[in-house]
């Protein structure tokens, strides 16, 4: 499992100075993917070899050897076995290393070097393209921007600091070219991520771009342990088991008496079934898994786990987290599994409390499983207001088949479905 951080921008944003603070700040490795395109600049350079010499510069390609390391907490960029940091900032690989790193060639054979220094690491690396197509899953994505006369500023200061001889004028207009060059690549173009978080730096200080990264990181690392916790399945062991049966005869009696619960029908002792039934109240769910003698492993939104004692019965009955509003392939995963292995698979076809009463479509979740699993969908209404000391009503039906249905008309079998739930609801005796 890797963490990747991903800053794009253009040149003179303070994406190389910003990535070195941040990498040291979150224990990050700090992939400089630029100086791997100026590495191949400066290797043509110093062996003649011109930009449309194309069958040379796959030779030089094959050979082509880059390492970068940390040594006294500086990073150092070695081409060939050869320490070449400073070369690699000089005003020729400046002037050419955009056009060079539009060669397709050069630019897939960086972009696979690149993948294989981050594979399985906690990374951050900066350049045109690491959000949108080195890393496009990536898990921060930053799109670093600034005005042009502000990003000439701090690069001829850059320069002038490591000693490199190149005038205003002249950095100015090499920042003009490369932003040209840059957004018309056939490759890797620079352009924002859809989901990158803009920051404009022109009148921030180095501290305050740092600041606003690190909350943007902070706050992603903090989600992603927060989906660790839901989503990881807890072993079934005879404690849960205990527990869980516990639990819910404790539950089943406060149930009880605070609806009078009636059910007719039910489900099957053995085999796996999808049980499917309408959303009238968030106490709908816990009545199907509680009466019933066999376990339910219910699906819910993921939101349901970021409360602790709910997250908590949510592991322990193995409530199926999913993100919804989206393919869920995980959680289409276990789902599988579940009738797989013979099991209870509840599931809302609804999608949301109330939603044939707002008129919404029926999702095909449900019809899906069933038709995938090659197994019945047990239809189930429930009825009542659920105020408390009511009476509520649960309606088992008797098991669908959808072995008629195909995929190309999932619309029909969920219709079928929930005809059959509909009708359910309206019985109370």
């Amino acid at each position: 499992m890797s963490f990747i951080v991903a800053i794009d921008g253009p040149a003179g944003t303070g994406k190389g100075t910003v990535t070195e603070i941040l990498s040291k700040k979150f224990n990050l490795i700090n992939i400089d993917t630029g100086a791997t395109y100026r590495c191949v600049t400066l290797d043509m350079l110093n062996k003649g070899i011109k930009l449309e010499e194309l069958d040379k510069i796959k030779e030089l390609l094959k050979n082509l050897q880059i390492e970068l390391k940390v040594e006294n907490g500086k990073q150092l960029v070695f081409l060939n076995g050869k320490e070449v940091t400073k070369e690699i900032r000089n005003k020729e690989v400046s002037g050419l290393v955009s056009q060079v790193s539009s060669i397709k060639e050069v630019r897939l054979s960086m972009v696979d070097l690149q993948r294989k220094m981050a594979e399985g690491k906690n990374v951050i690396m900066e350049g045109r393209d690491i959000g949108t197509y080195v890393f496009p899953t990536a898990d921060v994505k930053i799109y670093l921007d600034a005005d042009l006369e502000e990003r000439a500023k701090r690069r001829f200061k850059q320069n002038v600091e490591k000693g490199l001889t190149m005038s205003y004028v002249e950095v100015i207009d090499n920042i003009k070219k490369r932003d040209e060059n840059d957004k018309q690549k056939e490759i890797g173009a620079l352009k924002v991520a859809k989901d990158a978080e803009v920051i404009d730096s022109t009148s921030m200080s180095i501290n305050e771009v740092v600041r606003e990264i690190s909350s943007i990181i902070k706050k992603k690392q903090k989600d992603i342990k927060m989906q660790e916790k839901i989503y990881r399945v807890r072993k079934e062991t005879a404690w849960k088991k205990f527990v869980r049966k516990l639990v819910k005869v404790t539950l089943g009696v406060v149930y009880r008496i605070a609806f009078r619960v009636k059910i007719t029908g039910q489900v099957p002792d053995e085999g796996a079934y999808v049980l499917c039934c309408n959303h009238i109240n968030y106490l709908d769910a816990a009545a199907i898994v509680l009466f019933n003698k066999r376990k339910v492993n219910f699906v819910a939104k993921e939101d349901l786990f970021q409360h602790g004692i709910l997250m908590w019965l949510g592991h322990l009955f193995d409530v199926i987290p999913i993100k919804r509003d989206m393919q869920d392939i995980d959680a289409m995963k276990r789902c599988l599994k579940v009738l797989k292995n013979g099991e209870l698979l509840g599931i809302f076809p609804e999608g949301t409390r109330k939603g044939m009463e707002k008129n919404m479509k029926a999702k095909n979740g449900a019809a899906f499983m069933a038709m995938k699993a090659k197994v019945k969908v047990i239809p189930i209404g429930i009825h009542g207001t659920f105020k408390p000391f009511s009476k509520v009503y649960m309606n088992y039906g008797e098991p669908i088949d959808l072995s008629g249905y195909t995929k190309d008309n999932l619309d029909e079998a969920t219709e079928n479905i929930m005809d059959t739930i509909v009708m359910l609801t309206k019985k109370e005796d």
